[in-house]
């Protein structure tokens, strides 16, 4: 987009580094890097993974297990009603 085009081209006219978005190498390090010029090979990218509390997610898998187990016995009742009323 325009906007994300001038972003860019504002910090690389101020020569800015910015964390997880910009890197000012210098010729050495350019160099150092056989002149490999990817972004990669200087900017980090951000870690964005979401944090998840194992102990949290098993106690909610435990009762989702639980709520399915309760449901599936109400089913075969069902089941089983239907399956007795259409015998008779």
């Amino acid at each position: 987009l325009p906007e994300n085009q001038q972003k860019i081209l504002d910090i690389f006219k101020a020569r800015q580094d910015i964390p997880y978005f910009s890197y000012l190498a210098d010729h050495k390090e350019i160099v150092e890097n056989e002149y490999n010029l990817e972004v990669t090979a200087y900017v980090e990218p951000e870690d964005i993974r979401e944090v998840v509390d194992i102990k949290v997610l098993n106690k909610e898998i435990a009762q989702i297990v639980s709520k399915q187990a309760a449901l599936r016995i109400k089913i075969d009742e069902i089941v089983s009603g239907l399956e007795g009323t259409s015998n008779e």
